[in-house]
């Protein structure tokens, strides 16, 4: 790491925020996702969806790259707490993707859908998961690389981050349509007649949280694309509004409409799920 500690507005030189942090912003953020993710854990255990673990351990990212905001604002150099906010805040989103794939999987062979998708059922979620780590070991790597704490790594993780977040949108952007073209077959044809199972507002809540992730990684991208000296990154409202206000949002839905509820459905009504 280098030892120069100038202006935060000087752009040739490293350092860990443009800002200082805000600490009271950052314990409201640590302390909303820590209820919402203990309530996941409480929910994960009583309905016994284990696929949704993702979600939880992607809450537990956010807490603790929260927590760093808290460390931060108390001493800004301090590479610990940075690194630990800046990593873990950039992947959790990529867990909460992995879940909500998993989500459309049991959508459809709760209805007995397949006939109704693009992409044959066995594939799907395999297809979407596998974007979701690759996304994810990407934007890992580059954010590690910029831990090293030093001008040159920055902009090398940065552009490393910028091709895992695209990979990202990619894979969102072709969810949605296969999702979209799902629910769209499904309801020309007979689908609708032929099962009592809640699947709209599970799907209609998919496409909420796609909605939220994607405006959050667009905003990433514009971010890092911008630069370490970039406007978006100079201002830290901008990360509170579209990132931690969005993906708060995405797991406070998932609370309110949980997918145990399909589960339920298969387990008293028709189907089993597998």
């Amino acid at each position: 790491m280098s030892n120069v500690r100038g202006s935060l507005d000087d752009p040739n030189i490293w350092v860990p925020y443009r800002y200082e942090p805000s600490k009271a912003a950052a314990i409201i953020f640590t302390v909303v996702f820590a209820l919402t993710t203990i309530l996941h854990v409480f929910q994960i255990f009583r309905t016994r969806t284990w696929y949704f673990i993702p979600l939880v351990v992607g809450g537990v990212f956010e807490i603790v790259g929260y927590a760093g905001r808290v460390l931060s604002s108390e001493d800004l150099w301090a590479l610990g707490p940075y690194i630990m906010q800046a990593l873990l805040l950039l992947v959790a989103p990529a867990l909460f993707a992995a879940s909500i794939y998993m989500i459309l999987g049991r959508i459809i062979h709760t209805v007995n859908g397949e006939k109704y998708s693009i992409i044959p059922l066995k594939w799907l979620t395999k297809l979407f998961v596998t974007g979701d780590v690759i996304s994810f070991t990407v934007q890992a790597a580059g954010g590690g690389i910029q831990a090293i704490g030093n001008l040159s790594a920055l902009h090398a993780g940065e552009k490393i981050i910028i091709v895992g977040l695209f990979i990202q949108i990619a894979f969102f952007g072709f969810f949605m349509v296969v999702s979209w073209y799902f629910r769209h077959r499904f309801v020309k044809g007979d689908g609708p007649a032929t099962t009592a199972a809640p699947w709209r507002k599970h799907i209609n809540a998919l496409y909420a949280a796609s909605i939220l992730i994607l405006v959050r990684s667009v905003f990433r991208v514009v971010e890092y694309l911008m630069g370490n000296n970039g406007y978006l990154l100079r201002h830290e409202y901008f990360l509170f509004i579209f990132d931690a206000v969005l993906m708060f949002f995405v797991m406070v839905l998932f609370n309110w409409v949980h997918p145990s509820e399909i589960t339920r459905y298969k387990e008293t009504g028709m189907l089993e799920l597998r």
